[in-house]
């Protein structure tokens, strides 16, 4: 994959509240107690790792260890590399050197934050859907992203079908949720393009650029029926 060069956002996006996303989505979620939560030392630490881990899935490509590669997927597969201990192993098998964040260091309690996701049937499994991630495991911030820290979520419905996005501070990640396109390359197809066979899904874009999109329903705005807000994980204490 090329290496993408980050540039900076044109300004954060400044979001009406006129709308009001479906009941669905306002349904409290199944948070941890409060011995189970992050502290807010831990939840910033958890966030600095979030972001290296995202962004590393950007600059290099997938982690083999990322085996559902849609845009729920990336965010369950960086809260759990986030949450777990980055000993000398963890660190040389995933190709990190040099000075990285604090561990998050969870206490005995917390250690559930590792065996799974609520699912929207309320049961604990490691594979839950955009819908079940923002529904079940977070908490609804609202429309604006001064509101947001690197880590918080986007979520768009369409009704069918949900995506999710991870604000990144001056910039959102994503994945596309399609397969590889190398991996669609069949007999009797015509050999793509060099940039096909590297589009693996992944995406980084800046607020102003989405915000462009001539695609309406991907615009985060406050006439767009089809942004429910942004979201934060139910075991950050902030």
């Amino acid at each position: 994959m090329q290496r993408r060069r980050f540039i900076t956002a044109l300004g954060g996006m400044i979001l009406g509240s006129a709308w009001r996303p479906a009941a669905a989505l306002t349904a409290e979620p199944s948070t941890p107690s409060s011995a189970g939560a992050l502290d807010g030392e831990q939840s910033d630490r958890f966030r600095a790792w979030m972001a290296l881990i995202v962004a590393d899935q950007i600059r290099r490509g997938p982690s083999p260890r990322w085996f559902h590669r849609d845009c729920a997927g990336l965010a369950r597969f960086a809260v759990g590399e986030a949450l777990r201990p980055h000993d000398t192993r963890w660190r040389r098998a995933n190709g990190f050197t040099g000075r990285l964040p604090p561990e998050v260091d969870l206490r005995p309690e917390q250690a559930a934050l590792l065996k799974g996701w609520t699912t929207l049937a309320g049961d604990q499994q490691a594979f839950v859907t955009a819908l079940a991630l923002v529904q079940k495991n977070s908490r609804r911030l609202g429309r604006e992203s001064a509101m947001s820290k690197p880590g918080d979520l986007l979520f768009f419905d369409h009704g069918d079908d949900q995506h999710l996005m991870i604000w990144m501070g001056s910039w959102i990640a994503y994945h596309t949720g399609q397969p590889p396109a190398a991996a669609e390359q069949g007999a009797g197809r015509r050999r793509p393009s060099p940039e096909m066979v590297e589009d693996n899904g992944l995406r980084a874009v800046t607020p102003a650029q989405l915000l462009q999109w001539k695609d309406t329903r991907w615009q985060p705005r406050d006439d767009n029926p089809n942004f429910a807000g942004f979201y934060r994980l139910a075991f950050l204490s902030r």
